[in-house]
């Protein structure tokens, strides 16, 4: 009974929650209408030191945990790993965005912004079930109690089903109003949607057809799962609340990473990523760097001056 009454007092906290629909499919190409650029909305973003609270939701091996983790420690990596690397990626987001808006401490001194991981927690039983609706992970998120100016991330295991996931999105990002908190979910797409939320690691569901690439950590899942992360991260910096940077409805916005699905190296078209770097020893393909010897494939970030894609390579 007191577990109930705590999930029910959940969902009646998380109905103040504001979604902001994450990646898109990753095949739809983005065509920008010059009256209607993606620009600053004069709202908040979140920048300085970003607490982060992990909820693993399902069975994930240690070996794929580090995956992510190793990912989120790169992104202040410092020094940097060998270019390209996920730092630079990261301040990218930095120079084009938060910069703009609010960048500076209260010396007027340039602060960059870091990712700190304050604590994570293991939900291995799927305390909430097997099948999660939008409102269960914002409850989720809420029980991870993130700092304010922070992120809880709510990660699910390749065998746990969520609303939308691989039919509308392969993550999303929100926030709660009261608290000033946001919150990101990501879903393993091994089992159920690898080719929408997996691919160029997967054959795509759709559209041109091509061999799969190499994922860079031999496991599709977990690099699937990265590239959706980095697209709700940029997404929930430069957006938080939903009067950041976006263009489009506000209701389901085209962001700093998802304004660019589908590009990941120069020269992408559909059902061409790009041209990637390729790893001599695995014939992995990857654009980006990062910590214990870890490499990445990153979304492009959009650039508001030039209204183009920049990816890493």
């Amino acid at each position: 009974m007191v577990a109930k009454a705590v999930a029910l007092a959940l969902l009646v906290l998380v109905g103040t929650a504001q979604l902001a629909m994450g990646a898109r499919r990753r095949m739809e190409l983005y065509k920008p209408d010059p009256a209607d650029m993606l620009s600053y909305h004069a709202g908040a973003v979140l920048w300085g030191n970003i607490p982060v609270s992990i909820i693993w939701y399902g069975k994930f091996t240690p070996a794929q945990k580090s995956i992510i983790f190793d990912f989120l420690l790169s992104l202040s990596l410092a020094p940097y790993a060998a270019a390209p690397s996920v730092s630079r990626w990261w301040n990218t987001i930095d120079d084009l965005y938060l910069s703009t808006a609010v960048q500076t401490n209260s010396n007027g001194e340039s602060k960059k912004t870091k990712v700190l991981i304050a604590n994570q927690v293991s939900d291995s039983e799927c305390s909430m079930g097997m099948f999660l609706t939008l409102d269960q992970v914002s409850a989720l998120a809420a029980q991870a109690k993130p700092k304010k100016g922070g992120i809880a991330m709510v990660f699910t295991a390749q065998d746990v089903l969520v609303e939308g996931f691989g039919m509308s999105r392969c993550g999303l990002h929100g926030s709660f109003t009261m608290s000033g908190t946001t919150y990101i979910w990501v879903g393993n797409p091994a089992m159920q949607c690898p080719g929408e939320c997996a691919w160029p690691f997967h054959q795509p569901m759709y559209g041109p057809q091509g061999a799969p690439l190499v994922a860079p950590n031999g496991d599709v899942g977990m690099d699937g799962m990265v590239m959706n992360l980095a697209s709700m991260l940029a997404g929930t910096v430069t957006n938080p609340f939903g009067d950041g940077y976006y263009q489009g409805s506000k209701d389901a916005p085209l962001e700093a990473a998802t304004a660019c699905p589908g590009v990941f190296g120069s020269g992408a078209y559909p059902g061409f990523a790009g041209e990637l770097k390729v790893d001599q020893a695995t014939g992995a393909s990857y654009n980006a760097n990062g910590a214990n010897g870890r490499k990445y494939l990153l979304p492009a970030l959009y650039d508001p001056s030039t209204t183009a894609c920049n990816p890493l390579v």
